[in-house]
């Protein structure tokens, strides 16, 4: 074969494998129907059991996300982020804005197991640790959810967050309390305090209305999954690093050796499984 007709067939083998691509994420777009799912989205990740481990676990898994997100091209801001004593974080907050992103990442809400050697433990045990992923579409502005200004208690901060890595350290952070909820929200990622109200306020709304809606047809336990620990037996995936090489996704079975692929932002394979899985059960959603 000439050098002519070799990088003839390479470029055919990449045209080919570019359509492939490109029907395949069409065919996704069949699964995302639901009444949110082509809306922006707010994720929330919070360690659960298993200690220092865990909180490193959810800044992984932050970390994860947002490669993803630079994959697709989506946009996203960090709402808030609150690191842990030692290492890792208590929790992160995060907006993500690209077409059917709360879609996409609702199937990522759950628990998330990792195993590994702790990078923590002196004397190098294997630990498993886990962290929990929720996931609310932005509500649009349309969308009336009221808000008595009186139910809420508003606090302001310093943002105590890891500066450049993640979010804007300054005097403005609000941290809103919903008082007849307990529902918490926050927002550092602006230098206006005004600014970090008003983004910390739409968040209340999403989850508000969220949990209107599961009030409405008395499945409040839709809001999120149902209500679990974040520990042992609740877990939607598996990320094993020690003794073997697999992440594994316990509701459709999807599996690959690349775990370092997937903590790098290569979720397309995991979240295409999980929305085929999704729609053989009937296209059932957090909102359904």
């Amino acid at each position: 074969m000439c050098l002519e007709e070799q990088a003839a067939g390479e470029d055919f083998t990449a045209e080919l494998a570019a359509v492939e691509a490109e029907a395949e994420e069409l065919s996704l777009l069949t699964f995302l129907s639901g009444p949110y799912d082509a809306s922006d989205a707010i994720v929330e990740i919070k360690p659960g059991a298993g200690g220092v481990d865990a909180a490193d676990w959810a800044d992984r898994l932050l970390r994860m996300y947002l490669k993803w997100c630079e994959g697709r091209g989506f946009e996203y801001d960090l709402l808030a982020v609150e690191p842990a004593e030692e290492a890792g974080l208590r929790f992160a907050t995060l907006e993500v804005r690209g077409d059917y992103a709360y879609g996409y990442l609702n199937c990522e809400a759950g628990v998330h197991r990792l195993v590994r050697i702790s990078p923590f433990d002196q004397k190098r045990r294997r630990h498993t640790s886990f962290a929990n992923v929720a996931v609310w579409p932005k509500i649009d502005e349309a969308i009336q959810v009221e808000i008595d200004e009186a139910d809420l208690k508003t606090d302001t901060f310093r943002a105590s967050g890891p500066g450049g890595q993640h979010v804007n350290v300054t005097d403005s952070a609000v941290r809103i309390t919903h008082l007849p909820t307990g529902i918490v929200v926050s927002c550092q990622a602006e230098r206006s305090q005004h600014l970090n109200r008003a983004r910390a306020m739409e968040v209340l709304r999403a989850k508000l209305y969220q949990l209107e809606e599961a009030e409405k047809k008395a499945r409040v336990e839709d809001l999120k999954g149902p209500k679990q620990d974040i520990a042992w037996g609740n877990q939607i995936r598996s990320y094993v690093l020690f003794p073997y090489q697999l992440a594994k996704d316990l509701r459709t079975g999807y599996e690959t050796s690349d775990v370092e692929g997937v903590l790098d932002g290569d979720l397309h394979d995991l979240i295409a499984a999980a929305l085929k899985w999704r729609g053989a059960k009937g296209g059932e959603t957090n909102e359904s």
